[in-house]
């Protein structure tokens, strides 16, 4: 992360308007390739919840159970609820 942060950074000292407008149009650019890289946000952002999901299976086994059981409940809900409504 701290590399996406660097390329986003205009370095400071450049003197020529020159050398200044290709250093913000590439942090420009960096900037705009990170906020639009939505699979590989996706995939840090579950990896963030994955790991932190372990955590709480590792310290309380039965509020694990509880979340995949009304996760489950939830998703079949939703499943039911859409293929009722298509049905009719």
């Amino acid at each position: 992360m701290s590399s996406d942060r660097s390329a986003t950074v205009v370095p400071s000292g450049i003197t020529d308007p020159v050398e200044l407008a290709r250093a913000e149009l590439k942090a420009a650019l960096a900037a705009i390739e990170i906020k639009a890289n939505y699979p590989k946000r996706i995939s840090e952002a579950s990896g963030r919840v994955a790991s932190k999901a372990r955590r709480i299976a590792e310290k309380k086994p039965f509020v694990a159970l509880a979340g995949i059981v009304v996760g489950s409940a939830a998703i079949g809900s939703a499943v039911w609820g859409i293929a009722r409504s298509v049905s009719r």
